[in-house]
């Protein structure tokens, strides 16, 4: 039921919605995560994302998931130790490390990548794929027109 006084997406309606939807998306893929015998937080999650799709260095990846760089080192010591990454020396700049995903953390996260797509299934249960894509372009646009770095 709408509230007639209220437009029908005003501002705090839109921003409260994505949080809801944000925090229902991540609460399902907590369930769907446990149920598969994995405890990750959503930043380790992102972390190893981003690493199935290649090395990446510290920086680049606590950017990623918003987190301040002591906070990956710590991060990525707890992945180190379950044995889901490793640290590498750049061939670069021998300062800098980069992060690789190992054997077992590349099979970790094909599990949790399949997690997620039943989460994302689930999300957008009974919308033709034409619907899907229109959400997900409509989408890509509100985050494109509320970009800083595109203003």
């Amino acid at each position: 039921m709408t509230n007639p006084s209220l437009p029908a997406c005003s501002g705090s309606t839109l921003g409260l919605l994505f949080r809801q939807v944000r925090d229902a998306m991540w609460a399902r893929m907590e369930h769907e995560l446990a149920a598969a015998g994995h405890e990750l937080t959503f930043s380790q999650y992102i972390t190893l994302k981003m690493l199935a799709g290649g090395s990446a260095g510290v920086t680049d990846l606590a950017r990623h998931a918003e987190l301040n760089p002591g906070a990956m080192t710590r991060l990525l010591d707890k992945l180190e130790a379950k044995g889901f990454v490793t640290r590498v020396a750049d061939p670069v700049d021998r300062r800098a490390l980069q992060i690789h995903l190992t054997p077992a953390g590349l099979s970790m996260w094909q599990d949790v990548n399949e997690c997620g797509q039943r989460v994302r299934e689930r999300a957008m249960a009974g919308m033709s794929d034409a619907e899907r894509e229109q959400l997900t372009r409509l989408l890509e646009q509100v985050r494109d027109n509320l970009s800083l770095t595109g203003s």
